[in-house]
């Protein structure tokens, strides 16, 4: 992590843990899908518990400029780091699909960019562009797919990210490529995938994530591009070994040829800087 911001033509990012990062791309810093708390559920006395502590405290954080909120599951939108966010970032643009405002701003934050799948806006040199993905929404049995979910692809200076969010497998993992490519670093989920009779629309396997990244690569391909793994090893939410995904992830990066310093499997609090 850099303090307070990295170099203004430098791109590092940091995990810290599920699907939180820390982007910091040409002076910006920039959070995904916050969650600092200790569980991902409606309370914290029960429902799915960290396995390991945030990668970066959040007393820690640098200033935040921009927020990345995915969609609002438990395991993505958590209550506590959102009100803390707004109350320790308080000028902070998040940026969201359409419906999610609504949550954000009852919980204290003042500036919301809602997006539909395509759109794009635009904060200083950061271009924003919600990406379509396969999954579904709400935070109750009463309130389901009543707001949308989506990745984002962020282009800054000269390079462009891609945070795919939470997805099963679909159809549009080339048109991405094709309208937002080409893309030099793709955060991608690889766990929460069993049993595949109820994952499989909503979360991609690691060799579905393997053919998603491909997909996108092929469609306008980086000189270099780089596969960045999240979404395992946080929160125990599904069957498959806690350890599994990155084992199954590299076996099938290397089946696809691809070379291994292209697929990161980082470490919580681990930072990497794209060359």
């Amino acid at each position: 992590m850099r303090q307070p911001r990295a170099d203004a033509h430098e791109y590092a990012i940091t995990w810290v843990g599920h699907s939180t990062f820390l982007l910091q791309v040409n002076g910006l810093n920039i959070l995904t899908d916050p969650v600092w708390s200790e569980r991902c559920a409606p309370v914290q006395w029960a429902g799915p518990r960290r396995r390991v502590p945030p990668g970066v405290p959040f007393d820690d954080l640098p200033p935040i400029d921009v927020v990345l909120q995915s969609h609002d599951h438990y395991d993505h939108f958590d209550d506590w780091s959102v009100r803390a966010l707004a109350r320790s970032h308080p000028a902070a643009q998040w940026i969201t699909p359409l419906g999610v405002a609504r949550r954000l701003h009852s919980r204290g934050v003042q500036r919301v960019t809602e997006l539909d799948w395509w759109q794009s806006c635009q904060r200083d040199a950061l271009q924003v562009t919600c990406a379509p993905a396969q999954h579904f929404s709400g935070r109750s049995p009463f309130d389901r797919n009543r707001t949308l979910w989506g990745g984002f692809v962020l282009r800054v200076g000269q390079r462009t990210l891609y945070f795919v969010g939470d997805t099963g497998w679909h159809g549009d993992f080339p048109e991405i490529g094709r309208r937002c490519g080409p893309i030099d670093l793709t955060l991608m989920p690889i766990g929460a995938y069993d049993p595949r009779w109820i994952m499989k629309p909503v979360h991609v396997d690691p060799e579905e994530a393997v053919a998603a990244f491909q997909a996108v690569q092929q469609a306008r391909p980086a000189p270099s591009p780089v596969m960045v793994a999240m979404h395992w090893g946080t929160f125990v939410l599904t069957d498959e070994p806690v350890d599994e995904p990155p084992v199954r992830v590299r076996a099938a990066w290397r089946a696809a040829g691809l070379a291994d310093e292209q697929l990161w499997v980082m470490s919580p609090g681990e930072t990497r800087v794209l060359l």
